[in-house]
């Protein structure tokens, strides 16, 4: 067996500092808590240059079973890295894989393709692939709680590249000369005519039975210019979320600032905690506090919320010891800096013979961003939302080589591609919702990032 090569570092509590010395490497990845700037993370992962990549456009043509095989090579990439002689068990990520799933490829491995609806509809054709993975045999971790930061490295690490690296951290810039901006005002491929249309359609299907719940989202978008690195690190400062992420890929960069976990596997412990039930926050107290209070208040939000924790429940339950599976919150409100949250938290216990990244196909995508019942829902999504979704409502995980995984739900999430960003907000839609109230929120769940960007120069 191999062993781990790991090396203390300096710790800094803003671990942008330091990746800006690694993204010039190719296929930077920054999983990122957004400490100092949130104190709901923990760890941030920098990584960059891995050994292997899978880049999948998944089609429509080809059968379920065959693009089931997606998550089947992502496994056999994870077993070409040799096991650890004695893992150290406090690390969450000990050289492994590094993925991004496009919410419209987890759609196309569900089995739905696209609907005879929505054929011919000006839906962008996104060059970030629905399947993305790195096998990454190094990183650098940050641990936040207890304010340490070690470089780990695989031995199969080359060793040029780690000799690099360890140049690199020894010589990080200090500060910023990017610069990024918006060339062309925001638009929508809903606006609030469109939305009032589709939000009628939804309420239909409520009513005749085939769905309780749909989310429905609408994207924005501009053109641009300059480094999307400089958006990202401005935004964290001001929309910061434990499950953060930017992603460099040839073609595309991903921004995310999820405040959303999508799966925790630790020790065979199974965690997944959706967020449904949304108000903005106020610099007044209190009127912060009311709002709180109101959203904690609110029957549709709760019943919403509810009807999200029993898909997981479910979900999970397919990959979990019989039994195991329990709430052990519910409806806790959780506060960050440009909303409130309901969020559940839901465990099991992974079943003997069941790997990480079953676990990952099998409750991919992450039902919070769907609705229920989840593939009716899916259905439903595919027939109204006039563009793809790509990144959003897709997910950022890790599954590293000791088997610890960890995950996001990729909102509040960007792309940049081409010259253009894009950007995604949806909200789930229930029998009592209110289409006033539902457009709002798409609004104040990226408002704040949109309004920061149309202000950068």
């Amino acid at each position: 067996m191999a062993s781990l090569y790991r090396r203390a570092l300096t710790y800094q509590a803003d671990s942008s500092v330091l990746f800006a010395a690694l993204r010039d490497l190719p296929y930077p990845v920054f999983l990122d808590s957004a400490f100092p700037h949130s104190e709901r993370g923990r760890y941030d992962i920098l990584a960059a240059a891995p050994l292997d990549t899978i880049e999948h456009f998944v089609s429509n043509t080809i059968s379920y079973a065959d693009n089931q095989k997606s998550f089947r090579e992502i496994e056999r990439l994870l077993e070409t890295l040799e096991a650890i002689d004695e893992p150290d068990e406090a690390l969450p990520f000990t050289g492994g894989i590094i993925t991004a799933l496009s919410y419209d490829g987890g759609r196309k491995i569900a089995g739905i393709s696209d609907s005879p609806e929505s054929k011919g509809k000006c839906q962008a054709t996104h060059s970030h692939p629905d399947i993305f993975a790195g096998l990454y045999s190094w990183a650098i971790i940050v641990d936040h709680h207890s304010r340490s930061r070690c470089l780990v490295s695989h031995p199969a690490t080359p060793p040029a590249l780690l000799a690099d690296i360890e140049q690199r951290i020894a010589s990080a810039p200090t500060r910023s000369d990017l610069s990024f901006s918006l060339t062309s005002p925001l638009s929508t491929n809903l606006d609030e005519t469109d939305y009032r249309k589709l939000f009628a359609k939804v309420q239909d299907y409520i009513r005749a039975g085939d769905c309780y719940q749909i989310n429905l989202a609408r994207r924005f978008e501009a053109d641009y210019a300059g480094e999307p690195w400089e958006a990202y690190r401005q935004l964290r400062a001001i929309a910061a979320a434990p499950f953060s992420a930017y992603i460099e890929l040839p073609g595309s960069c991903m921004l995310s600032f999820s405040p959303e976990r999508f799966i925790e596997l630790r020790k065979r412990e199974v965690l997944t905690t959706p967020i449904k039930g949304t108000a903005p926050r106020s610099a007044i107290p209190e009127t912060d506090r009311a709002l709180a209070e109101a959203l904690q208040a609110s029957e549709k939000d709760r019943a919403e919320n509810l009807m999200i924790v029993d898909l997981l429940r479910n979900d999970i339950g397919r990959c979990c010891e019989p039994g195991s599976i329990r709430v052990d919150k519910l409806f806790e409100l959780q506060s960050f800096q440009t909303v409130h949250h309901l969020v559940s938290s839901i465990r099991g216990r992974l079943a003997e013979g069941i790997s990480p990244i079953q676990l990952l196909a099998e409750c991919f995508p992450g039902g919070s961003i769907t609705g229920a019942p989840k593939r009716r829902a899916m259905e439903i999504i595919e027939e109204l939302e006039p563009s793809s979704r790509s990144i959003y409502c897709g997910s950022v995980a890790y599954i590293s080589s000791h088997g610890n995984l960890d995950s996001n739900i990729a909102i509040r999430t960007m792309l940049c591609e081409a010259g253009k960003l894009y950007c995604w907000s949806g909200g789930g839609i229930v029998a009592d919702s209110q289409v006033e109230l539902e457009l709002e929120e798409t609004w104040n769940k990226v408002g704040v990032l949109l309004d920061h960007l149309q202000k950068m120069r």
